[in-house]
């Protein structure tokens, strides 16, 4: 009762332009649905006719005429399109006439008619009308991933019109199911009240003078109060999951799993600084100053066995005389590790435990095998990446095969173009290079670093997937944001089927998705992620 009263004053809440907005809400969606975007125009444009003839050699007898709007012969479908399949099929196995009498070849030619200037009438869609999601009166803490407000936190809902004369004339919505309107207006404010820890739902969309409405969005909005040890003064905590939020970046692949991180911030290893020089280290690396030493950029001459061990890591002696170069090597890649994660949104230091994890921050290919890069990517890491990640896979698809293959998404690609695809991203950030200096291209060392983020949320996906196939729960009713990170990396180092078992046999056994009752199920070939996942987020 309690509850219900609460939202009730909702409609005394809104606000826009100033003023409070008191007329009874709009009904729900349920019972009046927006239209959506219904959005389209013809438009006029010019262009060249061009008319080509097809006739055959011996008789020069008119076979078809092809009509294009292009310069240049016509192209192969288009000649099926205007002259048939027996004909197309003839004229793609004939071989080019090189006769001097042209009436005894075989076959056909064709040759330019002529060109026309015409118009043609083009329809297209219009870009639709778009809401917004923000906050009023509240601090970002970026590196927690939450926003504090010291007064009642207001929610924002703001309209947007593309088109040119035509605006947003209401801003409609649902706030954990009760209703909220503002009409005559492009922006929508009203206060939130405390929520439960997994927040609530808000539905919102914005109608236009043009006659529609945008898509119906939805966002997670969590509130909480504390007083942070001080009972004289609460502060908010509030944080919105949304792909409309306009505020700091959430917390990565939050959005995605619709998990909130913890109220007053993720854990270290999951955060990102401000500065690159808070993400520097001075680990004594084994294996990088054995190729620092191979290389001939430490000189160990003096050290038992060119201080490298049978194992091909450094000795106590070569880690002495290479500590400079290992420190200042596994720093430099620093500054971009930092602006990568503010890109991307995955943690900074998750992604520099990552690569000094798998690969000590040397990044070419280790031991002859098929693991590239400072993350070490292989060719199912990157299966994982193009078909999990579609907005890396739309921009890497066009650097390989041709823009009309990457029209179909990676799954629907034939099979010799997804390998083609695996095989050029592993190479991708593969830094090795006889002719550079130390054997490595650093320039394609530091593209790789993008790659890695973007692949780490391509494994996030999947392991929310993979949760939610085992649980047939969402997950945020069944694992915390910080666990969730720890089964993103169990998916990237062991992959979906580890993970899978892991998850699985926990569930099924009635416990909790926590990271300490999943892990003792990650055995045989899946047990090296523990330590994987422990050394990482240590």
């Amino acid at each position: 009762m309690k509850r219900r009263l609460i939202f009730g004053l909702l409609s005394i809440l809104i606000i826009f332009s100033g003023a409070a907005f008191t007329r009874a809400p709009a009904p729900s969606s349920n019972d009046n649905p927006p239209p959506g975007p219904d959005r389209s125009a013809v438009v006029v444009v010019d262009y060249q006719e061009y008319v080509w003839r097809m006739a055959t050699w011996e008789k020069q007898s008119l076979v078809c005429r092809i009509v294009i709007d292009h310069k240049g012969v016509p192209r192969p479908a288009e000649i099926y399109r205007n002259c048939g399949k027996t004909v197309f099929d003839k004229w793609v196995a004939q071989k080019p006439c090189q006769l001097k009498s042209k009436k005894a070849c075989e076959g056909y030619y064709i040759h330019l008619l002529g060109v026309t200037d015409k118009q043609k009438e083009v329809p297209m869609d219009l870009p639709p009308a778009v809401a917004w999601i923000s906050l009023e009166d509240c601090q970002p803490v970026p590196s927690v991933s939450t926003n504090t407000c010291e007064t009642t936190p207001t929610l924002v809902i703001t309209g947007q019109e593309p088109l040119p004369n035509e605006s947003i004339n209401r801003i409609e919505g649902t706030y954990d199911g009760e209703p909220f309107a503002c009409d005559g207006a492009d922006v929508c404010k009203f206060h939130i009240v405390e929520t439960p820890a997994e927040g609530v739902t808000v539905q919102f969309w914005a109608y236009s003078t043009y006659g529609d409405s945008s898509v119906v969005y939805t966002a997670q909005v969590r509130a909480l109060k504390a007083d942070e040890g001080d009972p004289d003064q609460m502060y908010w905590y509030v944080d919105v999951l949304s792909s409309q939020w306009q505020g700091e970046v959430s917390a990565t692949c939050a959005e995605a799993w619709e998990v909130f991180p913890p109220m007053r911030g993720v854990p270290d290893w999951l955060t990102t600084p401000r500065q690159s020089e808070e993400l520097s280290s001075d680990i004594p690396y084994t294996y990088l100053a054995a190729n620092l030493i191979l290389q001939g950029a430490v000189d160990a001459r003096g050290c038992p066995d060119g201080g490298i061990d049978a194992g091909g890591a450094a000795n106590q002696c070569g880690v002495e005389k290479a500590r400079p170069a290992v420190t200042d090597w596994q720093n430099q890649f620093d500054a971009l590790i930092l602006s990568v994660a503010q890109e991307t949104s995955v943690p900074a230091r998750l992604l520099k435990n990552l690569f000094a994890r798998e690969s000590q921050f040397w990044p070419g290919i280790y031991q002859s095998m098929e693991d590239a890069g400072l993350g070490q990517l292989t060719e199912n890491g990157a299966d994982t990446t193009l078909f999990w990640n579609d907005s890396f896979y739309e921009q890497f698809c066009p650097l390989v095969l041709p823009e009309s293959s990457c029209e179909n998404k990676y799954m629907n690609l034939r099979e010799e173009d997804q390998i083609a695809l695996r095989r050029a991203l592993v190479s991708s950030v593969n830094a090795t290079c006889e002719d550079c200096p130390l054997g490595l291209d650093l320039t394609q060392a530091n593209f790789s670093v993008a790659v890695f983020a973007h692949s780490m949320t391509a494994n996030c996906e999947q392991a929310g997937q993979v949760v939610y196939n085992y649980t047939k729960h969402q997950v945020s009713e069944v694992a915390s944001y910080e666990d969730m990170w720890k089964f993103t990396l169990v998916n990237y180092n062991a992959g979906g089927g580890c993970l899978a078992e892991g998850v699985s046999n926990a569930y099924s056994r009635g416990l909790d998705l926590t990271w300490d009752n999943v892990s003792p199920y990650l055995v045989g070939a899946c047990s090296g992620a523990v330590s994987y996942v422990n050394d990482i987020s240590r």
